[in-house]
């Protein structure tokens, strides 16, 4: 289900169309298993853009729901800290929390994009992240290298002033839920746009001047059946999300994606694992997080667990990509824990377990977490290409239970996107954004033209109105 604020269209199938059965979530996989078992052995799924039947889809299209602020108050939060290794773990409380739709959630398969089909959106959101204050650790005999045992255990040893309240909440800089309550909340917004269809490419930028921040990147996958799981990696465009800290001298951090597994087909829930390394990069504080994901145990047990360091590096020889490979000296912080509930750190290169509970902070507790709501342009606002409106048709069929319906609908503005691209390849016309000054760039960072800038802007003003951006 999409998790809009957005109030539901008023159906556009046709009065007094048949309800059909609903298939079940077995059939449904055993459909799908069906249709992906001709793609085995297939290099990219992602590039063949195969057409999946309504009834196993999402009613929610691909751009409203591959955004990474689930979590919008872990975002708003970074930068807060004057100490870079507090910005960096600021950074990984953000990480932790913008994939909170796996975690707490089913994988889902939303619609295709179509080329130049846009998405835009505000969330608001309060400022009420704990600070993270290592320095506190420090002064109290956490130094990086220090022995576990210098630390008093007790009561009296907790770390006060990192969570949100006294010795209680002590051990924790967790994000709070997300839902708004102060009267003025902290603003964001959003804008998406599919920038290319083979392969299929969207730029994205993420934009809060009350907290001078943004972000952006191009969302791109590959995919492939292993025959047991679908594997997806980030594609040669998908350089990872680039946030900059404008008040911080803009130092940027970019987060590389790591590879996923989508499984669970044969018995009946689907979900996702991750066993990759993801990393972290900051050139400007010369600080690097690399975080190592498990996907099984012992027994082939799925654990969903990761552990991660932050240490200093050299961005003109950033050779170090594996934990093992970076010396103890080097090593500032320490995390692990299973990634879809609580994960902690500890100061300094000593494991983490070798440090007593009070030394170890939970940087995110998963578990009281949901999905924020977004916020977008009222459906008068919307214009015929953007995400919503776009595939209105198709959502309210699948809603109603109309399956050939939307299949039909489905098919028809699939069609209308394949003719469009004759009728350029024919005219020798070049098809260019309109929101973003590029395709695809080797760089990952895409740029605004005026007309995205425009729109950011007015979208922070909540003025959803398009009038003298697009005809």
């Amino acid at each position: 289900m999409s998790s809009t604020t957005n109030p539901p269209a008023a159906a556009a199938t046709a009065p007094e169309a048949p309800v059909e059965e609903h298939a079940s979530d077995g059939s449904k996989l055993k459909t799908f298993i069906g249709i992906l078992r001709k793609f085995i052995g297939v290099a990219d799924l992602a590039a063949v853009r195969f057409s999946l039947p309504s009834q196993l889809l999402e009613p929610t299209p691909n751009l409203e729901y591959w955004n990474y602020l689930d979590s919008p108050n872990a975002f708003i939060a970074i930068g807060t800290a004057d100490d870079p290794v507090d910005r960096m773990l600021e950074v990984c409380r953000f990480w932790f929390t913008k994939d909170l739709k796996y975690a707490k959630g089913r994988p889902c398969k939303p619609y295709n994009s179509c080329l130049g089909e846009f998405f835009r959106c505000n969330w608001e959101t309060d400022d009420d992240a704990p600070r993270i204050d290592t320095k506190t650790l420090r002064e109290r005999g956490s130094t990086p290298g220090s022995s576990a045992s210098s630390v008093k255990s007790g009561k009296n040893s907790a770390i006060r002033g990192l969570g949100s309240g006294g010795g209680a909440t002590a051990s924790t800089v967790s994000v709070p839920q997300t839902a708004a309550k102060s009267a003025k909340p902290v603003r964001i917004s959003y804008l998406t746009e599919q920038t290319s269809h083979h392969p299929p490419v969207s730029a994205f930028y993420i934009s809060c001047p009350e907290k001078g921040l943004h972000a952006r990147g191009f969302d791109q996958i590959t995919a492939k059946f292993t025959g047991t799981s679908i594997k997806v990696m980030p594609g040669e465009h998908n350089l990872g999300i680039f946030i900059t800290v404008e008040k911080r001298n803009h130092e940027t951090y970019q987060l590389k994606h790591p590879a996923a597994h989508l499984g669970g087909f044969f018995r009946g829930a689907l979900s996702v694992t991750v066993g990759d390394m993801a990393y972290i990069t900051c050139p400007e504080t010369k600080l690097k997080a690399i975080l190592h994901y498990f996907d099984e145990g012992w027994l082939g047990r799925t654990t969903n667990k990761v552990e991660g360091i932050i240490f200093r590096y050299d961005p003109e020889n950033d050779d170090k990509n594996q934990i093992k490979e970076v010396p103890e000296e080097d090593i500032l912080v320490r995390l692990g824990g299973p990634w879809k509930e609580k994960i902690v750190f500890t100061l300094g290169p000593k494991p983490l377990n070798s440090h007593p509970p009070e030394e170890q902070i939970t940087i995110i507790d998963i578990a009281p977490l949901t999905v924020a709501p977004k916020i977008v342009p009222p459906f008068e606002k919307q214009l015929p290409h953007e995400s919503l409106q776009l595939w209105r048709g198709v959502t309210d069929a699948i809603h109603a239970k109309q399956f050939s319906r939307a299949t039909t609908v489905k098919q028809e503005l699939e069609e209308a996107q394949r003719e469009k691209a004759r009728e350029r390849e024919k005219t020798g016309e070049t098809w260019k954004p309109v929101f973003f000054a590029q395709v695809t760039d080797k760089g990952g960072k895409p740029e605004l033209t005026e007309k995205g800038r425009e729109v950011l802007k007015r979208s922070q003003n909540g003025d959803w109105d398009m009038e003298g951006i697009l005809a």
